[in-house]
C-alpha cells in the first residue's frame, strides 16, 4: 500500500509486483521496533545478529534477500531500464546481493524514506551505482561523513 501510494504521488501508472514486497515480519508486523523489543529483546537480538533466523514467524532476512536476489536475476534478462518503488528492507536485501555482501550487512545499509537508490546490471551481475536520500531527509540532522 505504501509503495502504490507513493507511485500515485508520483503520478506513475505502477504494476504491483508481488516479489517487491516488504519484508514478512510475521506476528511482529505493525507494531514499533522499540516495543517488540521491549518485550521480545532475546528475539530480537536474535534476528538482528542470525539473518537465516524468523523468531517472529514470518520471513528471514536470508530469505528476503534471496527474493531480492530472484527479481534481480530475472529483471537482468530485461532490456532497458526498471524504475521500482518498493520497501526499504527490500532495497536493502537488493543492496547486499548486488555487491555480494554477507547477509549480516543487511542492517549496516541506511535506506531513508523516498532515497533513490541506481543498481546497473547486464549479464546477472550487479552493482550499486548509488545512493540518494530525499533532500527533506537532509535536514535531520545527522551528520554525515
Amino acid at each position: 500500500m505504501r509503495a502504490r501510494q507513493t507511485a500515485d504521488g508520483l503520478a506513475l501508472d505502477a504494476a504491483v509486483e508481488p516479489m517487491l514486497r516488504d519484508c514478512d515480519y510475521g506476528r511482529w508486523a505493525g507494531r514499533s521496533f522499540d516495543e517488540v523489543r521491549a518485550e521480545e529483546p532475546d528475539a530480537i537480538a536474535e534476528w538482528l545478529r542470525d539473518p537465516a533466523c524468523a523468531p517472529h514467524g514470518g520471513e528471514s532476512i536470508l530469505t528476503l534477500i534471496e527474493r531480492a536476489a530472484a527479481w534481480l536475476d530475472r529483471e537482468s534478462r530485461t532490456p532497458g531500464r526498471i524504475l521500482a518503488i518498493t520497501h526499504a528492507s527490500f532495497i536493502r536485501a537488493a543492496v547486499v546481493h548486488a555487491i555480494e555482501a554477507p547477509p549480516r550487512s543487511f542492517w549496516r545499509i541506511d535506506i531513508a524514506p523516498l532515497s533513490l537508490v541506481r543498481l546497473s546490471g547486464a549479464h546477472g551481475r550487479w552493482s550499486l551505482a548509488s545512493i540518494a536520500r530525499a533532500e527533506a531527509d537532509d535536514r535531520d540532522g545527522d551528520a554525515e561523513s
